[in-house]
């Protein structure tokens, strides 16, 4: 048995069943533990979100960084490849009800980000007098293992890697391969050394990068996106029959083109769609957990919109660019498949767009996961092992442009797979924190009201 077919064997049995039934579970034990906090306070998320928000003037320090930069650092993290390549990988091999799947634990995943931001913020502390935080802090102070937070710890950091690294790089490496013939190892080293010299400068610059780059690249790709789907606003209504079909019955809604079946739809929907918006997996609550927020909740409410922006926004419109430019042809996945479809929509210069499109999400996401590994790494070593993670993660952005596409998505699965477990874990046993933290909130939003009136 070949390594590929080995991590597959494994991912099979997490994903196929295990992961899916936990998150789901754990998603909709959430949603109704908080009274569907995502639709009763959703206006309120995007004002504490986009109010007083500011491009400059909050600096981030030793104390943590502002409530949006924390959102544009998670952000970072889940836009990247999740949405491009990972949106192609989902359809082409689970057909186009894979996006149906994708929104539907992206929605009841909202509860699920929206636990993680609270409690990250509740259990965060400092280590050598840097502000920290995360599933691995939450687990040893909330859940008192300290086991199972050095499981999550080790899984994260090698997620960084894999995840936050390896797949960018070769995701970057292959539309830049297709767009401008330039070797996968050339583009290695130059984002290799571009990420060096960002993380060099700590949590002061990744924030004040992520927090300028974020909302820049996602406004040009939405633009990009619209453009193409405005042009082809025919196919709009049958490309959301297929996936609304294809979510129940994936042969019919392509004519037998991807063959699939309902179970694959939503293996891959769920799968693609927790490396897309993260819910669950552990990883953005780390960006999170360093806001500095009156309270916790108003962070949770914070992480609702980073989980709409990534799924209901950016992937929507990267799945619609798919099925309207009709690229999807049964032989073609990953990034080339949405390369192809920009191809399709913008001619020769669509390719050029998204490649320079991806190296803008992956490098976000590379920032942004390296930050969530620093943090693990400072749990279980301090201070003094940063220095050698930022060398393993400058390593496997060279090598991850020398791997071939199915080892990576595979082996990224299983880490982030690995990750979940403890990270529930977790979220549940400390359910009635998280609620009493939410009620707190709302008894004192309503004396600010009784007050103002």
């Amino acid at each position: 048995m070949d390594l590929l077919a080995l991590i597959k064997g494994i991912n099979d049995i997490l994903w196929g069943k295990l992961l899916v039934f936990v998150l789901c579970g754990a998603s909709i034990l959430f949603t109704f533990s908080f009274k569907f906090v995502q639709i009763r306070m959703f206006k309120k998320a995007f004002k504490h979100t986009f109010g007083g928000i500011s491009l400059k003037g909050n600096k981030a320090d030793d104390d943590g960084m502002s409530s949006f930069q924390a959102l544009a650092t998670a952000i970072a993290g889940q836009v990247g490849t999740g949405n491009l390549a990972g949106a192609a990988t989902a359809i082409a091999a689970g057909g186009p009800g894979a996006i149906f799947w994708m929104w539907v634990s992206a929605f009841f995943g909202f509860g699920t980000s929206f636990s993680e931001a609270v409690i990250s913020q509740k259990y965060k502390t400092k280590v050598d007098g840097q502000i920290c935080g995360g599933p691995a802090y939450y687990i040893d102070k909330g859940l008192n293992s300290k086991f199972l937070a050095s499981f999550f710890a080790i899984a994260m950091i090698l997620s960084a890697g894999l995840t936050g690294g390896m797949i960018q790089s070769n995701s970057i490496a292959g539309a830049f391969k297709m767009a401008f013939n330039v070797p996968g190892i050339v583009v290695g080293v130059v984002i290799a050394g571009i990420t060096f010299l960002v993380i060099s400068g700590g949590i002061g610059r990744i924030a004040s990068v992520t927090e300028k780059l974020v909302p820049i690249m996602a406004l040009l790709f939405i633009i990009g996106s619209l453009i193409i789907i405005g042009i082809n606003a025919a196919n709009i209504i049958p490309a959301f029959k297929m996936i609304f079909l294809g979510a129940f019955n994936p042969k019919a809604a392509t004519g037998g083109l991807i063959g699939v079946g309902m179970k694959e739809a939503m293996r891959y929907g769920v799968a693609r769609g927790l490396f897309s918006n993260e819910a669950g997996m552990g990883s953005s609550p780390h960006a999170h957990a360093v806001a500095k927020v009156n309270h916790p909740v108003e962070q949770g409410l914070v992480s609702i919109v980073g989980v709409f922006i990534d799924t209901f926004v950016i992937l929507t419109l990267t799945a619609l660019v798919i099925l309207t430019t009709g690229a999807l042809d049964g032989s073609t996945t990953g990034i080339e498949l949405t390369q192809q479809a920009f191809v399709n929509g913008l001619g020769s210069f669509g390719g050029i767009f998204i490649a320079i499109s991806l190296f803008f999400f992956a490098f976000s996401t590379i920032i942004g996961w390296y930050f969530y590994g620093e943090l693990n790494v400072k749990y279980l070593a301090g201070i003094k092992g940063v220095k050698f993670y930022k060398l393993f993660i400058v390593t496997v952005l060279v090598l991850g442009t020398l791997l071939e596409v199915p080892v990576v998505w595979q082996l990224a699965d299983t880490v982030n797979g690995l990750m979940v477990i403890p990270n529930i874990i977790a979220l549940v046993y400390l359910l009635k924190v998280t609620k009493a933290s939410l009620i707190d909130f709302e008894n004192k939003e309503k004396e600010k009201r009784k007050t103002s009136a």
